[in-house]
């Protein structure tokens, strides 16, 4: 059986029609399904059309978290309240296509035991939107040692990649690197981004930078080694300021004294106070990661869970 994943938040109006989608193709083509539902605490009729859903098809089933835990909760959320051999992520405003589906199930039937989908092209986006994404995924692709630059997080997935995600410990996560870092035997099908079905993005510019620094910070060390990278460029700047200090004191001259105290006490001190507020970040992230505290909080289920089906 295959389960799939679908996180939404504030999706009221598109989670009907996902449902029927991903269950006509899937029904078309005879595979065998599950469809897993996580409200991320929407505060609008989200979780009314899942438990609608789930009443339209049995298939269905609903996960309602107590507020909102972020993509990446609702994700682990899914794929530990699912029952088949093999798990599908995927969005809920259908920008990742069911039609690909049945593609890489047939995928996982051949003994594949990860079907990354990548995209083909990133769709409509702006030149700084596509110039941020670009630069985060260099660093990602650094962080995992494999090119995500066309990654996502429509993935299939075998029962035994699925437990080994949710065997980690860790609490801030990051799903579609996750699923790099483990390995497994992989493959991968193109996917063209497509039109939201409903509604637009709840992914604000702010929420999308605090994302990249949170993903960043949990799988790249490049932050702090800028912070070296700064005290040599410092050290660099003093050592020429300090010769050339020492040139024109030797042939009777003289620096302008409060001009280049001033230039070099606000320079320091930037770099200092940027450098303090990455290792700051860094500390706090390891403070969140000792308290141990749940991914997510579930308030709520709907439909009745499948045992999943043999192979």
């Amino acid at each position: 059986m295959l389960s799939v994943v679908v996180p939404a938040y504030n999706e009221a109006g598109a989670v009907l029609p996902a449902a029927r989608s991903i269950a006509g193709i899937l029904r078309g083509e005879g595979i065998p399904y599950e469809l897993i539902f996580v409200d991320d605490g929407s505060s609008d009729g989200t979780w009314e059309e899942i438990a609608l859903a789930s009443e339209e098809d049995p298939a269905v089933r609903g996960v309602g978290f107590s507020r909102n835990f972020g993509k990446e909760a609702a994700i682990f959320a899914g794929m530990e309240a699912a029952a088949g051999d093999c798990c599908a992520v995927m969005d809920c405003d259908l920008q990742h296509p069911p039609e690909k589906l049945p593609e890489m199930y047939a995928l996982w039937w051949e003994g594949w035991e990860i079907i990354h989908g990548v995209k083909a092209d990133r769709g409509r986006e702006s030149g700084l939107h596509g110039f941020a994404a670009g630069s985060f995924y260099k660093i990602m692709s650094r962080a995992v040692g494999l090119d995500m630059s066309r990654a996502s997080d429509f993935k299939l997935m075998d029962r035994r990649v699925v437990e080994t995600l949710l065997a980690l410990s860790e609490r801030r996560t990051f799903f579609r690197a996750l699923a790099a870092w483990v390995g497994f035997r992989s493959a991968e099908v193109e996917f063209c981004v497509a039109e939201r079905s409903v509604g637009g993005s709840h992914w604000p510019v702010a929420s999308l930078f605090r994302y990249a620094v949170s993903n960043i910070a949990s799988y790249s060390s490049a932050p702090m080694q800028a912070v070296t990278v700064l005290g040599v460029l410092t050290l660099l700047l003093s050592l020429v300021l300090g010769a050339h200090t020492l040139v024109n004191w030797a042939r009777g001259g003289a620096a302008d004294g409060f001009t280049t105290v001033i230039i070099l006490l606000l320079l320091i001190g930037s770099v200092l106070m940027i450098s303090l507020g990455i290792i700051g970040y860094y500390i706090a992230q390891i403070f969140i990661e000792v308290k141990a505290r749940p991914r997510y909080l579930v308030a709520r289920s709907c439909g009745e869970k499948k045992e999943g089906g043999a192979r």
